[in-house]
């Protein structure tokens, strides 16, 4: 069970295009953002939606992957884990941030981005 530990899997659209950094020759980091849709009734019987907003990077292969392929709207489904990070901006101010880490990514449309 030592893979439950810190695991997971979601499906959904991409709210935007992926951006892509480089480093090196052969390293790369694509990252995007997920939106996961549910739909329930609530207690007076109205359908309510929700959404959920996941910040994604995939590195290195699944980064190549990402870039030539996702495109704003097409339907993912990721497999990874949960990471927390943090950074300090120029006025001092520390953000922090979860994201998922993508170990595998499974593309639900089949259409290239167009170059």
């Amino acid at each position: 069970m030592t893979t439950l530990r810190n695991s997971v899997q979601l499906i959904g659209r991409l709210g935007a295009d992926p951006t892509t950094k480089k480093f090196g020759e052969n390293n790369s980091i694509t990252s995007f953002r997920l939106a996961t849709t549910e739909s329930f009734k609530n207690k007076d019987g109205e359908r309510v939606t929700d959404t959920q907003w996941h910040q994604v990077v995939a590195r290195n292969g699944n980064a190549r992957v990402a870039e030539k392929y996702l495109q704003k709207g097409h339907e993912v489904a990721v497999s990874g884990k949960l990471i927390n990070r943090s950074w300090e901006d120029k006025e001092g101010k520390t953000h922090y941030i979860t994201e998922v880490e993508v170990k595998e990514l499974v593309l639900l449309e089949r259409k290239a981005k167009s170059a």
